[in-house]
């Protein structure tokens, strides 16, 4: 197990890897997820405003 962990002599570059991989992926999402609901948001304000004005 202790071999898997070492990644041949390489883990002092492999794990770093994949931390900055996966730190980069959770906040793309975060920000994905953010826009998502930014834009749903303004969707139901322009539909509000488009009923408001079609009255």
């Amino acid at each position: 197990m202790s071999e898997f962990f070492s990644m041949g002599g390489y883990a002092f570059f492999v794990w770093p890897s994949y931390l900055l991989a996966l730190v980069l992926l959770v906040g793309l999402l975060l920000t994905s997820i953010r826009a998502a609901r930014t834009r749903a948001a303004l969707l139901d304000r322009l539909k509000a405003e488009r009923r408001a004005f079609e009255s």
